[in-house]
């Protein structure tokens, strides 16, 4: 069967029973039962189109509430498109027909007598053809028509006549007894109701999702009307005060209403009293509501009693919905006071029913909101928390405090993913002088940083509306422009627009806030500035859970510069679940971020790499263009260290095409890492020194380039390779002499390892090696510390075999472990060249190319890469590839091993 255009979803099995009963080679009868919704009437279609493929006749009726009373009403809508058959009927039967639908003024015939009338006329009907009856609700036709339908219905067997019925299981009607065959349609399982949903509203974001699902509890009906009535842009307050009520169409709320209608005054408060507080709404305080002489509800069908508590519980959520609904705007404040009352010492309920029940401002219960909106947001309900400041600002008595109560329910908002949301809280107190208010400034520019990566024009209308700001404005709103110019000159990377922003900051004396100090000290230049800040970083650390999740964030982003994220990790992945589901979804992200680069720097590469995947499809999903490339930077230098250099070099495409013409510096230098890691892998020791030197020069760590420090090892370990071990002993000792290793204990492993690397005796170097390798936090950066051991065993490879062996052997475990494939292979050939035999006869048995031999000895000879491709018509890149191919072919590392080793060959 291919007729239908849209496939129906998660029905199979009733699909497969309703095939079975329309092709069958005999008649029959089947009923279809399930709830409201369910999709009894798609199935119907589907064995209707079935059918007439089949080359069926169809005839179809459908039951209407308002004819349940009419006696044969339901027969005569059924029977009526075949009564002109019943000329080829004897008289008597015809007589039968004109009894019942009125057209002979003589008593009726007897439901038997009726019955076999309808019979003898389905059977003139189905002579040529099978005949499929059709009846839809079929628990609205009178009593009269069911028990015939019934009757006839018992006697198809042998016949070519098809009788398929649908009624609802929540309705009593005659066919409950009929004694017909029976096919249950229960709701969708809970992976069916999301494909259906998904498919039909692909863009539905994801609160909105979960919210129709939990309540829809898989009715096909209620996941194809609720989105239309549901503004899926936010959460209202109505929604949250509201009572877990969705708004519910009229097609549904129709199902229900009558009988609540018919519910005693009492009993459907308490019922609006259970629906307003959520009972049965899933899992929640043991505290909810508990409903309480209601047993007209339970015999009507609209609540159930739990058979593990004995609680009661609305049968279906749309009950709830309907019974507040229904509830007059005075019934439902009164019900929510109630409630306030009931839930006086637990400070969310209790504000929640307060601010539905409250109408005409009133400055307790918005402070008891803000309060709500507090505790919730350091709980990950900032979601909520948006709404409780909206509600709270409506109810606020002053227009001041109502502004300042916009402003942080904006703020919220945009760290929440809704940038909509915020910018439509700003638009509702407009600056009494037509300018921008401050709370509009940081809606938009936070819109701009973090959604298209617009850092100079960000940076620009920050920095203008903090010059702006009068003395009377709040505390929170000057702290939140000032971090956001922070975080925009962070991203930014630009020394010119750093200076313009501690100019502000001097002026506007912000920095007097520890939390400010520390950003402004760790995000800015972690050279000059940060081995000041750990100390204030723990002190300010020490109670997080104490924190706005942002300030969380913020300064764990402080702790990552110190190279110290690894003590805040735990608590980053115990929240960030909850922020990105219900909480502050952008700052979430950034969690995602901070616990990638920590599971990078310890060596969890593969857990990182999940990271990384997750936090680029949240940050897709809520279109931050910023956060997108962040993921896809850190994802790059991943590929790179795992071997996977074309993906790598596609994701550094990717991110400097976007990030470069913007000025987006952090990201920039972030992919030129990554695109340097992969040259390195490779040992294209040229191209990776260019890379680095374009990040910072030798000897120097450019102010506010916050990967100049980072790329230490790298910048050193390209000079060496490439010759220009004058240009690597300087960057070593500039590491030294600028401080790092009291900074953090990363830069100070990777200072002691570039000093190992570059020492000019051997004393020096095994001090240096003794310094990184004893050094407390080594082993936290395990990549680092295998690479400063294979540099360190290269070194000891001519004069040490024994201990070279030891360090290149842990080098190539390390790596191997790590899954750096390209640097364990490093490894493990310098580890067999050191074996003397074993070099011997690699010497030996090695035989280099014509073009090799020319290259190594021109590099032998001091010749640079560009002069070697000078004269070799190459290009340096590939003099640098020929000689990473030639160096372990001759057991060396070095180009000033190459002569020894040419002149053994000869």
């Amino acid at each position: 069967m291919e007729s239908r255009a849209v496939p129906i979803v998660g029905r199979d099995d009733e699909q497969e029973r309703l095939s079975a009963f329309v092709t069958a080679a005999t008649g029959g009868s089947l009923v279809l039962r399930g709830e409201t919704g369910v999709g009894k009437s798609v199935l119907l279609e589907y064995a209707v189109e079935l059918a007439l493929h089949q080359g069926h006749t169809v005839v179809r009726a459908t039951g209407v509430e308002a004819e349940a009373g009419l006696p044969y009403a339901g027969l005569h809508q059924l029977l009526y498109p075949l009564l002109p058959k019943t000329t080829g009927l004897d008289a008597e039967t015809r007589a039968v027909f004109d009894a019942v639908f009125g057209h002979r003024d003589i008593s009726p015939p007897s439901i038997m007598t009726l019955g076999i009338a309808v019979l003898n006329l389905l059977s003139e009907v189905a002579v040529d053809r099978t005949l499929l009856l059709v009846l839809d609700d079929a628990q609205w036709f009178d009593d009269g028509s069911a028990e015939v339908c019934g009757f006839v219905g018992r006697r198809l067997t042998g016949s070519a006549v098809k009788v398929l019925i649908a009624v609802r299981a929540d309705v009593a009607s005659r066919f409950d007894t009929a004694a017909l065959a029976e096919t249950a349609v229960p709701a969708l399982s809970a992976e069916a109701a999301a494909r259906l949903l998904d498919d039909r509203y692909p863009a539905l974001d994801g609160s909105a999702r979960r919210l129709i699902l939990e309540h829809a509890r898989g009715n096909p009906l209620a996941l194809l009307e609720l989105p239309t009535h549901l503004d899926t842009r936010s959460r209202t307050p109505e929604e949250v005060f509201g009572a877990q009520a969705l708004p519910l169409p009229r097609r549904l709320q129709h199902l229900y209403s009558a009988r609540i209608a018919a519910l005693g005054e009492d009993v459907r408060a308490e019922l609006l009293r259970g629906a307003l507080d959520g009972v049965g709404a899933g899992p929640g305080p043991d505290h909810r509501y508990r409903m309480d002489d209601v047993d007209a509800a339970v015999s009507s069908g609209l609540v159930d009693i739990d058979p593990l508590s004995g609680d009661l519980t609305f049968r279906h959520p749309l009950v709830r919905s309907a019974v507040v609904q229904m509830a007059t705007p005075n019934q439902r404040r009164a019900a929510h006071a109630a409630l306030a009352r009931v839930h006086r010492d637990n400070l969310e309920r209790r504000a929640s029913h307060l601010a539905a029940a409250t109408v005409d401002p009133d400055e307790q219960v918005a402070a008891l909101l803000e309060a709500a909106a507090v505790s919730a947001t350091r709980r990950g309900g900032a979601v909520s928390a948006v709404a409780w400041l909206t509600r709270a600002a409506e109810l606020s008595e002053t227009a001041h405090v109502r502004s300042r109560r916009l402003a942080d329910a904006a703020f919220i908002a945009g760290h929440s993913a809704r940038l909509g949301q915020a910018q439509r809280i700003v638009q509702l107190d407009p600056a009494p002088d037509g300018r921008r208010s401050a709370a509009a400034v940081l809606a938009s520019e936070y819109l701009a940083l973090y959604g298209h990566g617009d850092v100079r024009s960000a940076h620009r209308q920050v920095a203008a509306a903090i010059e702006a700001l009068g003395a009377e404005e709040s505390p929170e709103v000057r702290s939140r422009l000032v971090t956001l110019l922070l975080a925009t000159s962070q991203y930014a990377g630009d020394a010119v627009l750093w200076a313009r922003t501690h100019q502000l900051l001097d002026a506007q004396a912000a920095l007097c806030q520890p939390l400010l100090r520390i950003y402004s000290a760790t995000w800015s230049d972690v050279v000059r500035h940060g081995a000041s800040a750990a100390a204030d970083l723990e002190k300010l650390s020490a109670d997080l859970a104490q924190l706005d999740p942002w300030d969380v964030t913020r300064l764990s982003v402080s702790a990552y510069h110190l190279d110290v994220l690894g003590d805040y990790r735990p608590y980053l992945q115990r929240i960030v679940d909850r922020e990105l589901a219900t909480g502050a979804a952008a700052t979430g992200i950034t969690m995602l971020h901070l616990i990638m680069l920590d599971q990078m720097a310890t060596g969890a590469w593969e857990d990182a790499e999940q990271t990384g995947r997750r936090s680029l499809e949240r940050a897709e999903e809520l279109d931050y263009g910023l956060f997108a490339h962040q993921s896809r930077s850190y994802l790059a230098q991943l590929a790179a260290l795992r071997g996977r250099y074309d993906e790598a070099r596609e994701l550094h495409a990717l991110v400097d095409s976007w990030a470069r013409p913007r000025g987006v510096g952090f990201l920039t230098q972030a992919a030129d890492a990554a695109a340097t890691t992969v040259a390195l892998s490779e040992g294209d020791f040229e191209t990776a020194y260019l890379l680095a030197i374009g990040i910072t020069a030798p000897g120097e760590f450019a102010p506010y380039t916050y990967q100049a420090s980072r790329s230490l090892l790298d910048l050193v370990e390209a000079a060496i390779g490439s010759g220009r071990a004058l240009q690597a002993r300087t960057h070593a000792l500039a590491a030294r002499a600028a401080g790092l290793p009291d900074i953090s204990p990363r830069l100070a492993l990777v200072t002691f390892g570039a000093l190992a690397m570059t020492a000019e005796d051997d004393a020096e170097a095994a001090e240096m090696m003794a310094r990184a390798e004893n050094h407390a936090a080594a082993r936290r950066f395990p990549f680092e510390l295998a690479r400063i051991r294979l540099a360190h065993g290269l070194r000891l490879r001519s004069t040490s075999g024994e201990t070279a062996q030891r360090y290149l052997s842990t080098a190539a475990d390390m790596f191997g472990r790590l899954g750096a494939p390209a640097w364990a292979e490093r490894a493990r050939t310098e580890l067999r060249a050191v074996d003397g035999e074993t070099r011997s006869a690699a010497i030996e048995h090695t035989v280099l190319t014509a073009q090799e031999r020319r290259i190594a000895e021109l590099a032998a000879g001091g010749l640079t890469n560009k002069e070697i491709g000078r004269q070799l018509y190459l290009s340096p890149r590939t003099v640098s590839s020929h000689l990473y191919r030639i160096f372990p072919k001759l057991g060396v590392t070095t180009r000033a091993a190459l002569r020894d080793a040419l002149n053994r060959q000869n």
